[in-house]
């Protein structure tokens, strides 16, 4: 859990003035405010009030922001199932496919849900389904994410 902790909530804290974009600005952006709720090999559950910084112009989630939600948090589950294997974790890795089905709006002030299980991890590839909910249990958005795991250096 405190690696996944590590990955999201202190990535949230390096806001930065917008004259001088940092690497991992846009990351910091988004995930402010994010909380880890429970993390474990192959699963992560993460709470999320929706700020006005990520609305769009109809005053709702952004799709584009929901869309960096999902890459980030499925990101860190992967991140996780490496931390608690016997190998350690690869230095990088990477996505290669992101599948969203946008189904509900999330306004400004709600509480969101966002769970991420891995489906499958082999040895250079891994599959996760991360769903975003409302605290009714309604499915704002459910993506299945497929990402490139960096096999780690024997060297």
């Amino acid at each position: 859990m405190e690696a996944a902790r590590r990955v999201l909530e202190q990535a949230a804290e390096a806001p930065a003035p917008a004259s001088a974009l940092p690497s991992g600005f846009y990351d910091a952006f988004v995930l402010r405010g994010i909380r880890v709720e429970a993390a474990e090999p192959g699963r992560l559950l993460c709470r999320f009030t929706v700020p006005s910084r990520l609305l769009n112009s109809g005053g709702f989630l952004h799709g584009g922001a929901t869309a960096s939600l999902i890459h980030l948090v499925a990101s860190a589950v992967f991140h996780i199932r490496t931390t608690a294997a016997a190998d350690p974790p690869s230095a990088s890795s990477s996505p290669l496919e992101m599948n969203i089905s946008y189904l509900d709006a999330a306004f400004p002030d709600e509480e969101i849900e966002i769970e991420a299980k891995v489906l499958r991890a082999g040895k250079a590839v891994g599959v996760a389904l991360v769903d975003l909910k409302k605290k009714s249990g309604k499915l704002i958005a459910q993506a299945r994410y497929s990402n490139y795991l960096a096999p780690s250096s024997k060297l």
